[in-house]
């Protein structure tokens, strides 16, 4: 049965993810798309009119998985439990989904400025743990400027995303870790963060 327009664009974007998961993202090209598919060469520029397109809508789709993924847990009273389990959810989504994870943030993405679908999306992940840390704020009744907010995700996430690249390097395996502290990771890095941002409200009513 012949592929319809909408076929076609689905299986280009399936197989361009699978030829970074097997060969890197250095491999990604329409052409290498259209052999792999057994199509013309010229048949992906009729969805996409360049590599780069591609990509940033793999970027895309990748960014809003990875966001309602985060956002898939109800939320509560308690805006401690609902911050550890954003950051619960951010390291299981890193390891149940290494190449979704590794294109968002391992690998060099088109131009922002160029892309800007791609870029509003990249965002609306951040804005999750963002507008986390200011519900907090607001439930527990504390004071927290816009600015202080900001670092506290940035800190966030770069721990959280240290962490689970640590774990998916081979490095962490030279280091003869107990498999149980490797396992038991996850847990004292979501309470270490807990414990930070106890300790900024604190000084922030000093």
């Amino acid at each position: 049965m012949p592929r319809t327009r909408r076929d076609l664009r689905e299986a280009c974007l399936a197989e361009g993810m699978a030829i970074i998961a097997s060969d890197g993202l250095e491999k990604l090209s329409l052409r290498e798309v259209a052999r792999r598919l057994g199509v013309s060469h010229q048949a992906p520029y009729k969805h996409f009119a360049s590599r780069d397109h591609i990509l940033a809508e793999m970027v895309s789709r990748a960014f809003d998985a990875f966001a309602a993924f985060l956002d898939a847990h109800p939320k509560s009273e308690d805006p401690d439990q609902d911050m550890a389990n954003m950051a619960e959810d951010y390291l299981r989504y890193a390891r149940e989904h290494p190449l979704e994870y590794r294109l968002m943030f391992g690998t060099p993405l088109p131009d922002g400025e160029a892309f800007p679908e791609m870029m509003a999306k990249a965002k609306h992940a951040f804005s999750l743990l963002v507008s986390g840390l200011k519900r907090r704020a607001q439930l527990k009744g504390r004071e927290r400027s816009d600015e202080a907010v900001l670092l506290d995700a940035l800190v966030i996430w770069s721990s959280l995303h240290g962490l689970a690249s640590v774990k998916s390097s081979s490095v962490i395996r030279t280091l003869d870790l107990p498999a149980a502290l490797i396992e038991g990771s996850d847990a004292h890095m979501i309470h270490s963060f807990s414990a930070m941002i106890t300790s900024a409200d604190a000084q922030s009513m000093d």
